[in-house]
Parts: structure tokens; C-alpha cells; sequence
């Protein structure tokens, strides 16, 4: 009896512990909107020298990887046609650094998945005109079998560096979709009329061959118009895409995903040539507990380690 009331209490003051940063960041009103439409926008999260700094160091990364100079505000489809991922950017910029401890995002994905939540992954969904949409999906899609839990699993922060509108490709949401437990099905997505998968797979095989592609949006998809330094906090379970980019130049984000401590992270941390990283933030622990630093898994011979285990998660919260 002792043992399951000194758990219950290690329980509440988890809860209180994140209900009191929620509070003091002035937060509870996002919690509802998490609550009953899955997602919630927080305004003016990233100074505008945060954007730029993102955006120098995004634009850097594709660069190399192109091989030409991308104007932002310019670009066509020619320089760069539609939408392509850039992974692994937390190494690449101290300013990734900053932006994955911003207090108010951190603090609501800590109320999804609790204090000893991972980062998993930290990239740019790097958009041009032209292209497809990213067709609405749930960031469950890959492992976690339906139905889905209600408790989110993973969770998802997304900010604008530039500004979002549907012909500029802006994020897609789709309200209250974390009830239902489910990925969306090819009817409830975006949809080519009079196109078959086969077309769609054959067209794009030549550049810039979906370009001139009319899609029919999902149903119930809404468009995030919101500007940059803005972010989007959203529950694992909530059915997101992406609009085509109709202008021109390139819409730039950061995603920064996360998911609780027992499921797989997909980017890997803890690569000793990074460990100058975590130094940095030696005075924040919170940082290396995102980088797996109370993971207790992963072991050779050495065997478990029983201190690090005796630190697992206990509850929702921690």
C-alpha cells in the first residue's frame, strides 16, 4: 500500500510540475484548443532574428545539397519544384538549439508526452512551387498500429519561417481528427480528379510533370494562415498535410518532432563527434534528457545500467 501511494504521489507531482509551467506561461487556453481540435497555434514564438537566423542555415544546408544559390522570395519551379525534406538539422546551427528549448512549445509538448520525452527528428519541409501536396496523414502512420491511443505517443511543433497561406503552401490541419484513433483513408486525402495512382506515379517521373496536377482538397482540411515565428503544436494522433506552393519563391519551416521515451527516435543522438552540443547546455538538463540522456536502453556487455532504469517514466507526465 505504501509502495502504491508513493508512486501516486510521484504521479500528481508530475502533473503539477507541468500544470504549474503551463500556467505560468499563460498556456491553458492552447491545452483546450490540444484537447478538443488536436492542435494549437502559438503567435510570435521566434524573434524575427531567430527567422533569420533559421532560415540562413536551412538555405545553407539545400544549397550544398542543389548545388545552386535558392532565392527565397524568387525561386521558380525550375530552382526548386516542390516539396523535399531536410533532415538532421539540430548539428547544423546553434540557433537549432535555441529553438528546440523555446519555453511555450516545450511546455505543451510536455503535457502530450511528458518530462522525459525524446526529440526526434528536426528538419525542414523545404517548399517550392509547383510539385504535389503532402497528402494529410497522421505522425502515428509508421509502427504505431490503429487503433491509436488516445494519450499521444509523439507530437509535433511546427514553426513558420515564412508566411503560410494555402497558395503558399501552407500547413493543412484537420480539427478534431486526433478522436478518431485512425490514419485518414485515400477518400478523406488530397485527390487528383480523374487520375489513378499509376498516372500520378508516371507523371511524376518527369519534372515538373504534377505541376499543372488540380487537386480536390481532404474534407474538413483547413489551411494554417499564420506568420512566421508563429508555431504549431499539434497531438500525435491529428491528421496533417501540406498545401502546393501556387507563387512563387519557397515556403520554409522547422519541424521538431518528439515522442515519448519508449518508442524509437528517428534521427540518433548521442553521437560523441555532437557531444560539443550538448556541452553547451550543460546548465539546461532538460536538453540532454531530449537527446536520450535518461534512456536507459541500448546496452552491450556492460549489461543494464539500474540507476538510469530506476528513472523511467511512471505516469503520463513522468
Amino acid at each position: 500500500m505504501a509502495k502504491t501511494e508513493a508512486l501516486t504521489r510521484t504521479r500528481d507531482q508530475a502533473l503539477r510540475r507541468v500544470l504549474d509551467e503551463i500556467t505560468a506561461l499563460d498556456l491553458s487556453e492552447n491545452l483546450v484548443d490540444l484537447e478538443t481540435q488536436g492542435y494549437t497555434v502559438l503567435p510570435a514564438v521566434l524573434s524575427e532574428a531567430t527567422i533569420g537566423r533559421a532560415k540562413a542555415a536551412i538555405l545553407r544546408r539545400v544549397e550544398r545539397k542543389t548545388g545552386r544559390r535558392i532565392d527565397p522570395d524568387t525561386a521558380t519551379a525550375a530552382d526548386f519544384n516542390g516539396m523535399q525534406y531536410i533532415p538532421y538539422l539540430l548539428y547544423d546551427d546553434p540557433v537549432f538549439e535555441e529553438i528546440l528549448m523555446e519555453r511555450r512549445p516545450l511546455a505543451l509538448v510536455t503535457y502530450l508526452l511528458g518530462e522525459s520525452c525524446l526529440l526526434s527528428s528536426m528538419g525542414s519541409h523545404f517548399r517550392g512551387p509547383g510539385g504535389a501536396p503532402l497528402m494529410v496523414h497522421s505522425d502515428n502512420g509508421n509502427g504505431i498500429p490503429a487503433p491509436f491511443s488516445p494519450i499521444s505517443m509523439v507530437a509535433n511543433v511546427n514553426y513558420a519561417l515564412t508566411p503560410y497561406s494555402r497558395e503558399a503552401g501552407a500547413l493543412a490541419m484537420v480539427p478534431g481528427s486526433h478522436r478518431l484513433q485512425r490514419s485518414p483513408t485515400a477518400h478523406e486525402n488530397f485527390k487528383a480528379e480523374g487520375l489513378t495512382a499509376s498516372d500520378l506515379a508516371a507523371m511524376a517521373r518527369s519534372p515538373g510533370g504534377l505541376d499543372d496536377v488540380v487537386w480536390k482538397d481532404p474534407p474538413g482540411a483547413i489551411a494554417m494562415d499564420i506568420s512566421p515565428g508563429d508555431a504549431v503544436i499539434w497531438h500525435g494522433n491529428t491528421w496533417h498535410g501540406g498545401f502546393r506552393r501556387e507563387v512563387g519563391g519557397v515556403r520554409m519551416n522547422l519541424a521538431a518532432y518528439f515522442n515519448r521515451q519508449h518508442i524509437q527516435t528517428q534521427e540518433r543522438h548521442g553521437d560523441p563527434a555532437h557531444q560539443h552540443v550538448v556541452d553547451r547546455h550543460a546548465n539546461e538538463p532538460r536538453f540532454a534528457t531530449l537527446l536520450g540522456a535518461k534512456v536507459p536502453y541500448g546496452w552491450r556487455e556492460e549489461g543494464p545500467d539500474y540507476a538510469l532504469m530506476a528513472r523511467n517514466p511512471r505516469g503520463l507526465y513522468d
